[in-house]
């Protein structure tokens, strides 16, 4: 089996430098390796497939086979790093704590023990003065993009 760590190192030599982060890596026993990066801006295709053929060229396929995918984290994809909570300040997002309770507003004030959410706050049909809401990273279940069309 492919271990992960030879896959993470691979990958640090490779965005060493660069705007690229490292989201996640996911291995399975039937050696098919995810490796979901991006930058500020969003990772291109092109910067997947370099990161792809990095990995491919640091691994050997004689010893063992594999399947490789690299791509973005989708949009629908709870955060999983903190540069993903950098990213996007000043998004609408939805957090979750691990007492369920769900909370949506403005993302802003990220550092790197936490962050802060402006709320969005209605009573029947009537706006309240929006508050913010400070939380830390170890009190978040999950946190998205809410996604929205104009």
């Amino acid at each position: 089996m492919v271990e992960k760590q030879k896959i993470q190192g691979l990958i640090e030599e490779f965005i060493k430098g660069t705007e690229i982060f490292l989201v996640a890596i996911k291995v399975s026993n039937a050696n098919r390796i995810i490796v979901l990066a991006d930058t500020k801006n969003g990772i291109t295709i092109d910067e997947c497939a370099a990161i792809h053929r990095h990995i491919e060229g640091g691994l050997d396929r004689e010893t063992e086979d594999f399947e490789l995918q690299v791509s973005s984290p989708g949009l629908d994809m709870p955060f999983g790093v903190i540069e993903q909570y950098y990213k996007n300040e000043g998004k609408r997002v939805e957090v979750v704590d691990y007492e369920g309770a769900k909370h949506i507003g403005k993302l802003k004030n990220v550092t790197t023990g936490g962050f802060e959410i402006e709320t969005e706050n209605k009573t029947r049909g009537k706006a309240i003065e929006p508050k913010d809401i400070s939380f830390n990273f170890e009190q978040i279940k999950s946190t998205r993009v809410i996604l929205t069309i104009k």
